[in-house]
């Protein structure tokens, strides 16, 4: 493999590669503006036939043009391909080969021919997964080094040359590596080939990516659905694409990385607000979240919502100008209990009684000799008496109210729950003090799951193409259920880490936890090589795995970086000192610098950083150039990383937590955030596992 990087001066005048390449880079950026200038110039007045289609087909210009943007600090191409053969034509004798540059979008020239081939495409495919044990028909693999936006290095690996060792790409090290600033960067030009399998698997199968720290599972989630998009564009278009993340700062920091991959239509939310049909204004003791949460609740639910059918004890009669139809008792009872056998979702079927009670009046009708067609059925069924029966015998549910009055009313939930939760479960899960209404209640997050469970008893919810779930660990089985009805027609990829899970209902396997999402039949892959935390910082948050995942593999870091951890024991007093100091010591370098420490601390934290005069954001808020400092409690950590941490009193973050379990979990989280170094801080003795 050989690398090559000039300055500026060597360039020109001399008609060395990297010159070529820098003017192939500015002809390339040049086309994409004028595509932009087409897209733009286009006037759609003419070809529409009115208003409606104008409107969406602007919507759809002002999208593409979006698409047409160059990000100034985005390299339009991050590799080249040179193929033996033509792709697809038959490799005949003297076919010549092509090269192709592979980039984070299309762009061609002005006669049509690519200049830039999408990283989607199946032509670009080997740049990921071509080696030298499988070449597939590569002379040449080229890597492009950027600084700023400016193209400084390439690195050329001549997959068909037998003699050439292979080795690990020294620009692939250094992207992986490079000092992050600012929100999540894409990994589209370090993407790793068992990476690549998992983000080109197809649309209809459901894929479970278990990974620990650093293995880019978020990041193959992504790249995942921006290649659905691009495979399958037409289809995911009408039936919608959903990332669903932990918490508000975590999505803001994923929501760079779709447009930087060609991705601009993807809907974005956490699971508390996909089920917010109330407002949640409280909280629940981890016993009831536990009930709440646990997938018998779904049977409780069912029971209470069938339970509002009562069987008909009277006739009907039907009055339709001098003639009087009357329907039987058992035979009323005979359409109903029809319809609660068919276990069809519960307004459906309160929609369907009428007309089924219309058809035995018609029925009658008949027999006496009568023609009746369609519209006397649509009369008979919005008839008062038949109106009257329907109310009396299957009436309408308000999803909100009957979660009311479980958790309010003992035994309308004895009733429901015998047989389902023990006594002991059904005293937690009850109010101590019942809510008067659905507005007054105090809603916690587990009462509007709940809701949303009931809701869809009631009517069917909606559901898309594909769903990615990302720190799925940390759901509950009626969690997943709430996720798994959104894409019942549709595929999941699920994302997470079992040694991740800091919720006293985590996660216990993948299996239990895709049967409840209702996708049994995905596949469960497992990362293990670790691309973003170095060596000696990971093997150290290892020691913690025997006790928190049992049975699960430890990463294996691919990154060599002595020194990148210290471990400093100070006196009690010096502690705020000591971390402010480690703080001081990693802002020398360059990147972002995270301050975790346990919620309870962040207060004292805060008090001592202003003092010193050093300012810090919050989790999920930009980093500047002035400002790259964080101040992050442990229970906002996951998902985030820096490129250097200080980490203070390990004993604290673990004692934060209700059980010891989650706690050594959420310290597993703080451990594994650094990209580049750790410093662990502590004046209380370290939990034994670490010392």
């Amino acid at each position: 493999m050989h690398a090559h990087a000039q300055t500026e001066s060597e360039s020109v005048g001399s008609p060395d590669p990297l010159a070529r390449e820098r003017g192939h880079l500015a002809a390339s950026r040049a086309a994409l503006r004028a595509m932009r200038e087409d897209a733009e110039a286009l006037d759609i007045r003419d070809v529409t036939a009115n208003w409606v289609n104008a409107a969406v087909l602007e919507r759809q210009l002002d999208e593409r043009i979006k698409s047409l943007a160059d990000l100034a600090h985005t390299p339009l191409f991050f590799g080249r391909l040179d193929y033996l053969h033509a792709p697809g034509a038959e490799q005949a004798e003297g076919a010549e080969g092509e090269e192709f540059y592979i980039g984070r979008r299309h762009v061609h020239d002005a006669d049509g021919d690519p200049m830039v081939i999408d990283w989607r495409a199946p032509v670009s495919q080997p740049f990921y997964r071509a080696s030298k044990k499988d070449p597939m028909d590569i002379a040449l693999r080229r890597r492009f080094g950027y600084t700023g936006g400016d193209l400084t290095a390439y690195e050329d690996e001549h997959l068909s040359d037998a003699t050439e060792d292979e080795r690990t790409s020294k620009l692939l090290q250094q992207e992986i590596e490079r000092p992050r600033v600012g929100p999540m960067r894409d990994i589209v030009a370090t993407i790793q080939p068992e990476q690549d399998e998992i983000v080109r698997s197809g649309l209809g199968g459901s894929v479970c990516v278990q990974g620990g720290p650093g293995t880019g599972k978020t990041a193959v989630g992504l790249h995942r659905v921006a290649y659905l998009l691009y495979a399958h564009r037409e289809r995911l278009a009408r039936t919608g694409t959903l990332v669903i993340g932990p918490n508000d700062s975590f999505l803001h920091y994923i929501e760079q990385v779709l447009p930087a991959l060609g991705e601009l239509e993807v809907r974005q939310a956490t699971v508390d607000s996909l089920v917010a049909h109330v407002e949640v204004r409280g909280t629940d003791e981890a016993p009831a979240a536990l009930v709440k949460g646990d997938a018998r609740m779904a049977e409780v639910l069912r029971r209470a919502v069938r339970s509002h059918v009562t069987l008909p004890t009277e006739p009907l009669m039907v009055v339709r100008g001098s003639r009087r139809w009357r329907i039987p008792a058992y035979e009323l009872e005979e359409i109903v209990s029809e319809l609660l056998a068919r276990d069809i979702r519960y307004g459906a079927a309160r929609d369907a009684l009428p007309q089924r009670i219309a058809h035995a009046v018609l029925v009658r009708m008949e027999q006496s000799g009568e023609a009746p067609d369609d519209r006397v059925q649509d009369a008979v069924a919005r008839n008062a008496a038949v109106k009257a029966t329907v109310k009396a015998v299957w009436p309408p549910v308000d999803p909100a109210k009957l979660v009311l009055r479980l958790l309010s009313d003992a035994e309308f939930l004895a009733e429901h729950a015998e047989g389902v939760l023990s006594e002991e479960e059904q005293r937690a899960v009850l109010w101590a003090k019942p809510a008067r209404s659905v507005k007054s209640a105090k809603w916690s997050s587990a009462d509007a799951v709940l809701i949303d469970e009931a809701t869809d008893l009631v009517a069917r919810t909606h559901s898309l193409g594909h769903v990615v779930l990302d720190e799925a660990q940390d759901l509950s089985p009626m969690q997943y259920r709430a996720v798994g009805r959104r894409c019942t027609t549709g595929s999941a990829t699920v994302l997470g880490d079992l040694a991740q899970g800091t919720t006293p209902w985590a996660t216990r396997s993948w299996d239990e936890a895709l049967g409840h999402l209702g996708k049994g039949d995905a596949v469960v892959e497992e990362l293990t090589a670790g691309f973003r935390v170095p060596r000696e910082v990971i093997a150290y948050a290892s020691l913690l795995l025997p006790d928190i995942a049992p049975g699960l593999a430890e990463v294996n870091s691919v990154r060599e970086s002595p020194g990148s951890l210290a471990v400093r024991r100070v006196g009690a007093d010096e502690l705020d000192a000591a971390c402010l100091a480690a703080c001081a010591e990693s802002l020398r370098q360059e990147g972002s610098i995270g301050l975790i420490a346990a919620d309870a601390r962040i207060p004292a934290l805060a008090a001592a950083l202003a003092s010193a005069g050093l300012t810090y954001l919050s989790p999920g808020e930009e980093t500047t150039p002035d400002t790259r400092l964080t101040l992050v409690p442990a229970s906002l950590a996951k998902g985030l990383e820096y490129d250097y941490v200080v980490l203070d009193e390990p004993s604290a973050v673990v004692a934060g937590e209700p059980d010891a379990r989650t706690g050594l979990r959420r310290l597993y989280v703080a451990l594994t955030r650094a990209v580049s170094g750790l410093v662990v801080v502590h004046a209380a003795d370290l939990p034994e596992q670490l010392a």
